[in-house]
């Protein structure tokens, strides 16, 4: 029995990126939901930022997540946001998210990786569907951005504003383009 894991709580983690907060990323924290009476949402790669692979802060992403819950009318007292920094070693990385987080039971993830760490540390590993995943993943909103391609149907309204609001549209391309020349 691992004691980091909670047996009476029913609370669940989610880690990902967040670059940007997309409608799948929605309907992957209600079915959690559905399961679990509290979900904490772990920023990964929370020190990344003004990059074409992760071009938000931690900041930002925490911003975005907590406007497009409240706009989709969810009780944010069930709901804990915390950023969590690479380190870049696999058999410390369990350790290093519990250091950050509260205590979860389950951690829910498609990622083979994440489940494995986990599986490996004593957790209750769970996945979900793939909600329209070819088109409700950062990689593809960022692609979109770049190439004026319509983006915004993707991901919830608040984080459409919140992007225009910051200029990170501007932000995105100004980071992808090269200074060879």
């Amino acid at each position: 029995m691992n004691p980091f894991i909670p047996t009476e709580e029913k609370r669940a983690l989610l880690i990902g990126r967040f670059q940007p907060p997309h409608l799948g990323h929605m309907e992957v924290v209600k079915h959690i939901l559905w399961e679990n009476e509290e979900l904490v949402i772990g920023i990964g790669s929370a020190q990344e930022s003004h990059t074409v692979d992760n071009p938000f802060t931690a900041g930002e992403r925490v911003l975005m997540l907590l406007k497009s819950l409240a706009e989709m009318r969810l009780d944010l007292s069930k709901i804990l946001i915390v950023p969590i920094p690479d380190i870049n070693n696999n058999a410390l990385w369990v350790s290093h998210v519990l250091s950050f987080s509260p205590p979860f039971r389950v951690v829910y993830t498609r990622n083979p990786l994440v489940a494995r760490l986990f599986k490996e540390a004593g957790f209750e590993v769970r996945s979900f569907p793939p909600y329209s995943r070819k088109e409700y993943q950062g990689r593809e909103i960022r692609r979109r951005m770049l190439q004026g391609e319509p983006w915004e149907h993707l991901v919830p309204k608040a984080v459409a504003e919140f992007i225009k609001q910051i200029k990170g549209l501007e932000r995105l391309k100004e980071v992808s383009q090269s200074d060879a020349g």
